[in-house]
């Protein structure tokens, strides 16, 4: 049975990182302003999901990461278009399974993973927080599109 919860979060500050050229440079000194290095692929951490070799996105405050970024790259504030979706519970990735093209329930995604995958024809992308939460970052153009979905495909589960 899926049971989930599905809520849509307040907007919060997000942006997102990209580094041209060499990318080493200003990897280092990313890294000492975060406190981590940069993720690898199809992972997370602290407030830094990885989406592509040179591309990142950054959530919460990214004064530090704009300081130490210099002329190395872009930082791109996108935050007011993409809405934040967690999706929390026993059954969280039978619910992402629903009209997706990835393999939600996969065990090997868990905490700290993240993946970009469409969802009935929206990209959205995946940050596993927990073993019983994933937060989704959906377009705010389709996110009310998303959530009726997923409701939708919790009552007919529950049938």
């Amino acid at each position: 049975m899926i049971e989930p919860t599905v809520t849509l979060l307040p907007q919060a500050p997000l942006a997102v990182l990209e580094l041209w050229g060499d990318p080493k440079p200003a990897a280092k000194r990313l890294a000492k302003a975060l406190g981590h290095p940069l993720p690898v692929a199809g992972r997370w951490e602290g407030a830094v999901l990885r989406l592509s070799p040179t591309t990142w996105l950054v959530e919460d405050d990214t004064a530090a990461v704009a300081k130490a970024l210099g002329e190395d790259g872009a930082l791109t504030e996108v935050g007011g278009g993409y809405a934040r979706v967690r999706i929390a519970g026993a059954g969280w990735r039978a619910l992402l399974m629903e009209s997706a093209l990835f393999d939600a329930e996969n065990p090997a995604f868990t905490a700290g993973c993240t993946a970009t995958t469409l969802i009935e024809h929206v990209t959205v992308t995946l940050k596993v927080e927990s073993a019983d939460a994933c937060l989704a970052l959906v377009p705010a153009s389709h996110a009310r599109d998303l959530i009726d979905l997923w409701s939708r495909a919790k009552v007919l589960a529950q049938a």
